[in-house]
């Protein structure tokens, strides 16, 4: 998706969910210049990394599913927020992972250490995560925004770390995807967020992958 196309939804999920966009532009700004010194891959590159095929799997993830992804083949393996906490406890490594730095950023450092590309995401309630993490990620990776790109940061489109992977996949030409793990009824319980706030979320989530996806990629759900 390009900014010119995410920009309408941005500014829609923006009066929507009350949040400010130079909170968003601030946040971002940090992120870049704290990762002047960090391995940035380009956009080929990580277009290379996305096959036809794409499992996208989110923070819902069952023990089903991993048995399912430890017994397949996947050709490109995206796990978005706190679903790379649970792969990377079950032994499994993300082609990608797509974060905001919520969730158990420990683990995710891990993946980056064993060879993840992470896409870090900022946005307005994350910068005091961006200054205590984002140095501590050792492997590859690439900074996003929810605001206008540059030729450093970042947007694919995708509001939370789920529907963002699923931009992420259909930008670089994925024709079919299953995503795995996601729930958009029910917000996974996390003590610093707001029920209400999350079901907004989801809602928006749920909006990008499937009313905003183009007719040529299928997306399965499991």
């Amino acid at each position: 998706m390009q900014f010119s196309e995410w920009e309408p939804v941005y500014d829609e999920i923006l009066n929507d969910l009350g949040f400010d966009r130079s909170a968003d532009e601030a946040s971002a700004k940090l992120l870049k210049m704290l990762t002047l010194n960090s391995l940035i891959i380009s956009e080929d590159e990580l277009g290379s990394m996305i096959a036809d095929e794409v499992s996208v799997v989110g923070g819902n993830v069952s023990a089903d599913d991993i048995r399912r992804l430890n017994s397949e083949n996947t050709k490109t393996l995206i796990s978005a927020g706190s679903a790379t906490d649970v792969l990377i406890a079950n032994g499994i490594i993300p082609d990608i992972a797509v974060t905001d730095l919520d969730g158990d950023v420990e683990l995710q450092k891990k993946a980056s250490f064993l060879g993840s590309v992470t896409m870090i995401h900022a946005h307005g309630d994350n910068s005091h995560l961006i200054m205590e993490h984002v140095k501590e990620f050792r492997g590859p990776i690439m900074i996003t925004t929810q605001s206008h790109p540059d030729q450093v940061l970042c947007n694919f489109g995708g509001f939370t770390d789920g529907d963002r992977s699923v931009c992420v996949a259909r930008h670089f030409g994925a024709k079919r995807i299953r995503l795995m793990g996601f729930d958009f009824e029910t917000p996974a319980n996390k003590e610093t967020a707001d029920p209400e706030m999350k079901k907004k979320k989801l809602k928006w989530a749920k909006k990008v992958i499937f009313d905003m996806n183009p007719r040529e990629v299928t997306i399965i759900t499991e």
